[in-house]
């Protein structure tokens, strides 16, 4: 797979936009545009590996240690109880775009949110949860 193979390669070549709450050399961390809930986020590899057995065991730990300064941020500008971490590895298991990403979803006690059940985030909504968002990352 080259770096313009997915729509995680062309938000990372800048050829698509997106709502970035985080980069760094490895990784970007984007709000996902159909929520699962509010404040769902993806941490994305900027290298194009389609699963997590085509990564280093150093890159795995490298990627899953951004977990909890993306979900305290989240959890601060959100309010939320508690949250889900989902990684999907291949469309056995419903990996939707072949490119490695964790999702980090925001769980709300006043909601019964399913795991089928998205929405599409209008952009302005997408922009104030964004600033949030990065008021909070540290």
């Amino acid at each position: 797979m080259t770096l313009t193979d997915c729509i995680f390669c062309d938000i990372i070549n800048g050829k698509l936009p997106c709502h970035l709450i985080h980069k760094d050399d490895n990784h970007i961390v984007i709000l996902d545009r159909y929520p699962i809930d509010v404040g769902h986020s993806l941490i994305i590899t900027k290298k194009p590996y389609e699963k997590l057995t085509d990564m280093s065991v150093e890159e795995i730990m490298d990627l899953f240690s951004k977990i909890p300064k993306i979900i305290s941020a989240i959890i601060k500008a959100t309010k939320a109880d508690g949250f889900s971490i989902a990684q999907n590895n291949g469309k056995a298991a419903k990996q939707i775009i072949p490119h490695v990403h964790v999702h980090i979803i925001p769980r709300y006690n006043a909601t019964e949110t399913l795991w089928t059940q998205r929405k599409l985030m209008k952009d302005i909504e997408l922009n104030k949860l964004l600033q949030k968002i990065r008021s909070f990352v540290v």
